[in-house]
């Protein structure tokens, strides 16, 4: 599993712009299964997304295909979370 965080960079005010795109972006990720989650980071620092089922490198890839990221709106930064206990809920977490 990983949390990928979006915080705002030098060009966040082109954000509008390229929101349609974004938000494309962020609906072929749960149509491929790879979304679990996506948010604001409060207060209005950026997104974050919950992401599983891919490897490292093919998020890697989808994150530099974000146009957000492509337009230096957002630095994007992965980390791997490695599930040790987790709520009956998100078992398939730990598939």
């Amino acid at each position: 599993m990983f949390f990928v965080q979006l915080r705002f960079a030098a060009n966040k005010a082109a954000a509008p712009q390229f929101m349609e795109a974004h938000n494309a972006w962020i609906s072929e990720g749960f149509a491929d299964g790879v979304f679990l989650m996506t948010g604001s980071l409060a207060p209005g620092i950026g997104g974050a997304v919950l992401a599983h089922n891919t490897t490292r490198e093919a998020l890697e890839a989808r994150v530099a295909a974000d146009p957000f990221v492509g337009e230096g709106i957002v630095s994007a930064e992965i980390s791997e979370i490695k599930p040790g206990r987790v709520d009956d809920r998100l078992a398939f977490l730990t598939a």
